[in-house]
C-alpha cells in the first residue's frame, strides 16, 4: 500500500544482433485443445522478431483425431525449425510432455521457452527478454499471464481482474526478495539449469512453481518482467475457473510437503524466500480452515437445537472478534486494488466476487492436497460448452448443500431462541458471513452461464 518504488524492477533488454543471439527452444504442450486456438498460438510464434529459435509442439494423449490432425497438417506447412509430435499415450501430464520436448531440443539451445496453447505472443518476447540470460546467475525470466477478449463479458472481466491482482501486486512483492512463483506460460528458462536440476517434475501437478522453488534452492536468480508479451484466454466458465484454482491449491500442498525439509531446514534459501513460500499460501490455508469452521458451525447449531441442555451458544466475546476479522478482510482487498490497479469499482467488485466464490474450490484443493499424494492434471477449458438448465448448478453442488445448511441453521436458531435474543443474533450473523463464499459461488455460476 505504501511502498514508493520496487528495488528489483527490471526493464526490457536491448535486442542483440542476430549473430549474438542465444538459441531458444520454445515448447508448446497441448491436450485435447481446439485446433484453431493452438494454430493461432503457433502463428504468433512464427512472427517472432528473432533469428535463432525453434518451436516444438507436443500433443499428448489426445484421442480425437479431429483435435490433433489439423495441428499436424498445419505444422507441416511451417518452416523447418517448427516440429510437431503426437504422443498417443504418455505419462506425466504436462510435465511429461515438456520433458519429451526437452529430449528433442536442438543441441545448441541455451534457453527454453514455454507458452500455453491459448496464448498469442508479441513479436518482441524473445528479443527483449532473452538478453537477460547473458548474466550467468539468471535461471528464469518470467513475464506475467495476461488475457485477451475479456472486455465485453462480465464473467471474463471478473476472471481477468482477479488474476491481475496477483501479477500486478503479489508477484512484485515476491520478486523484491527473489522468491518468485514461476508460471508455466510466458516463461524462459536457462536450459543448463533446467536439465542440471532434474527437468520438469512429473509427480507434481504444478510443475512450473515446483521448478521455480527448486531453482531457488540451488541459489539461482528468477526475474519478473511486469510487461505484457502474450495474452491467453480466460477460463471458459466458472467450472473451469474452479478446476484451475483447485489444481493450483492441490499442487501447492504437494510442493510444500516435498520441499518442507529445505524450507525449514538446511538449504541455501534465505529468510525472505522461506517466509514467502511458507506464508504465501496462508490465505489458502485460511479458506480450508473456514470450510472446517463452517461445517463445524452447522453441526454445532444442530447440536444446540437437539440437545439445548448440553450445547450452548458461544459467549459473545468469542464471536465478535471473528465478525470483526471477516469484516476487515472484506475491506482491505478492494482498498489495495483501488490503490495499485487501474480498474473501476465495478471490476473490483467482480474480482472480489470471483475470489470469494473460489473459496470452496481452494479449500477442497488444500485439504485433498494434504491428504493425497498424487493429483490429476485437469486442463482448464478455454472454450464454452452449452449447459442445460437442469444441470446449471451441478458445478457448485457442494457449495449449494453447505449454503442450504447455513440458511436452515440460521432460520432454526432464530425461531427457537427468539429473533430478539442477542446471542442468537450474533451467532446467526456469523453464519451469514460464513455463507458469503457460497452465495458468491452461486452468483459466479449464474453469471458465467448467462453471459452472451
Amino acid at each position: 500500500m505504501f511502498k514508493p518504488q520496487w528495488r528489483r524492477l527490471f526493464k526490457r533488454a536491448k535486442p542483440l544482433p542476430p549473430e549474438q543471439e542465444l538459441f531458444v527452444s520454445i515448447h508448446l504442450a497441448c491436450y485435447n485443445e481446439p485446433p484453431e486456438m493452438v494454430i493461432a498460438t503457433i502463428e504468433s510464434l512464427k512472427n517472432l522478431q528473432y533469428t535463432r529459435y525453434e518451436v516444438i509442439v507436443v500433443d499428448n494423449n489426445t484421442k480425437d483425431e479431429a483435435k490433433w490432425k489439423p495441428i499436424e497438417a498445419y505444422m507441416a506447412t511451417m518452416p523447418e525449425h517448427f516440429h510437431f509430435y503426437h504422443l498417443p499415450s504418455w505419462p506425466g501430464f504436462k510435465a511429461g510432455a515438456l520433458n519429451f520436448a526437452l529430449s528433442k531440443t536442438h543441441p545448441n539451445a541455451q534457453v527454453v521457452g514455454v507458452v500455453d496453447a491459448d496464448y498469442v505472443v508479441t513479436h518482441d518476447w524473445l528479443s527483449d527478454l532473452v538478453p537477460h540470460f547473458l548474466e550467468s546467475q539468471v535461471a528464469v525470466v518470467q513475464a506475467p499471464q495476461a488475457h485477451r477478449d475479456w472486455e465485453k463479458h462480465f464473467f471474463h472481466r471478473m476472471c481477468n481482474w482477479e488474476f491481475e491482482g496477483f501479477f500486478r501486486i503479489g508477484m512484485h512483492h515476491r520478486h523484491e526478495r527473489n522468491a518468485l512463483i514461476q508460471h508455466g506460460t510466458m516463461t524462459l528458462i536457462r536450459r543448463e539449469s533446467l536439465q542440471s536440476f532434474g527437468g520438469w517434475s512429473e509427480w507434481c501437478i504444478c510443475e512450473d512453481t515446483e521448478l521455480g522453488l527448486r531453482l531457488l534452492e540451488n541459489d539461482m536468480e528468477l526475474r519478473y518482467m511486469d510487461d505484457t508479451f502474450g495474452r491467453g484466454l480466460t477460463p471458459a466458465n466458472f467450472k473451469a475457473l474452479k478446476s484451475q484454482r483447485n489444481r493450483w491449491a492441490f499442487g501447492a500442498m504437494q510442493i510444500l510437503k516435498h520441499h518442507m525439509p529445505k524450507l525449514i531446514g538446511k538449504s541455501t534459501l534465505n529468510f525472505s524466500q522461506r517466509y514467502h513460500f511458507l506464508t504465501g499460501w496462508f490465505g489458502w490455508f485460511g479458506e480450508a480452515l473456514q470450510l472446517i469452521f463452517t461445517i463445524g458451525s452447522v453441526f454445532w447449531t444442530l447440536a444446540m437445537l437437539l440437545f439445548p441442555d448440553k450445547f450452548s451458544l458461544p459467549v459473545v466475546v468469542m464471536i465478535v472478534p471473528i465478525l470483526c476479522f471477516l469484516a476487515i478482510k472484506a475491506v482491505l482487498g478492494p482498498m489495495l486494488y483501488r490503490k495499485t490497479m487501474q480498474c473501476s469499482w465495478q471490476d473490483i467488485f467482480g474480482a472480489s466476487l470471483a475470489s470469494l466464490g473460489l473459496s470452496h474450490a481452494i479449500a477442497r484443493g488444500i485439504i485433498m492436497g494434504l491428504i493425497q499424494r498424487a493429483g490429476v492434471f485437469v486442463v482448464t477449458a478455454k472454450t464454452k460448452s452449452k449447459v442445460s438448465n437442469w444441470k446449471i448448478l451441478d458445478p457448485i453442488r457442494e457449495e449449494m448443500i453447505i449454503l442450504v445448511a447455513l440458511i436452515g441453521s440460521s432460520i432454526a436458531m432464530l425461531v427457537t431462541r427468539g429473533f430478539h435474543n442477542l446471542d442468537a443474533q450474533l451467532w446467526v450473523s456469523m453464519l451469514v458471513l460464513q455463507s458469503l463464499p457460497y452465495w458468491s459461488a452461486l452468483a459466479c455460476q449464474l453469471i458465467s452461464e448467462n453471459q452472451s
